[in-house]
């Protein structure tokens, strides 16, 4: 059972755009066309072309590639802003918002052409958001899934919250969960694929893979191939295996 996915873009479409076509390479290096492609999420913020990450996926969905896509929290984020130019995500500490510097969606506005996003009333800069966003971007956005199960593997944004069972993991949970998961060395009964957190490359932790390059914040966009339960981040040169 084989199954691609992609770490956290952060609006990286040049990063993106490697990333698979090294998977093109390993399919034909196998032979398949078929297996799945998850993108676990953060397609948006702080990266230069959010807007052209959103469009190249939804493009690719619409002519009919096997590709899925998972919720970050910083995805949330914008699909709360563009339903209301208040909103506040419940796990977003009270100080920042959305469009707060350290957040990244000043980039993603900017990225649909808005000018100064961050010197004007929000209401000002969110209506003009909604004329400049594509149906196609909402409906990817909205149609995003929490987490994606394929055999013994379990793909999600962030985690899982330990010792819950899997179909009872919260929204909030899945794209936002870091340290009681992070500390947690049991087995799960599935090998947790996530991101949210960057780590200097990607790295095995026996119950959880997290593949979170920091493309965010200059660090490469990792690409890596699961079948069963056995795990080969895809280079240039091809396979290499992530051990625990």
């Amino acid at each position: 059972m084989r199954t691609y996915a992609i770490g956290d873009i952060h609006g990286h479409l040049d990063l993106l755009k490697a990333a698979h076509a090294r998977i093109a390479a390993d399919r034909e290096r196998v032979g398949d066309s078929d297996a799945p492609v998850v993108h676990l999420g953060d397609l948006v913020d702080r990266g230069p072309d959010s807007a052209g990450v959103i469009d190249y996926l939804s493009q690719g969905i619409a002519r009919g590639e096997n590709w899925l896509v998972l919720r970050g929290n910083h995805d949330r984020m914008f699909a709360g802003f563009l339903g209301d130019a208040t909103y506040h995500d419940p796990r977003l500490r009270p100080d920042y918002d959305w469009t707060h510097p350290r957040v990244g969606g000043i980039e993603t506005l900017e990225s649909y052409g808005i000018v100064d996003p961050g010197g004007r009333p929000p209401a000002q800069v969110q209506a003009e958001t909604v004329a400049a966003v594509p149906a196609s971007h909402r409906a990817l956005l909205q149609g995003m899934l929490n987490s994606y199960r394929r055999g013994e593997v379990l793909f999600v944004h962030a985690g899982i919250r330990p010792g819950v069972a899997l179909e009872e993991q919260t929204e909030d949970d899945l794209i936002w969960i870091r340290g009681e998961f992070h500390q947690d060395t049991r087995d799960h009964g599935v090998l947790v694929i996530h991101g949210h957190t960057p780590v200097e490359k990607p790295t095995h932790f026996g119950n959880r893979v997290d593949i979170d390059s920091g493309a965010a914040y200059g660090g490469p966009l990792t690409a890596i191939v699961v079948e069963d339960r056995e795990v080969f981040v895809l280079t240039d040169a091809g396979r290499a295996p992530l051990l625990p």
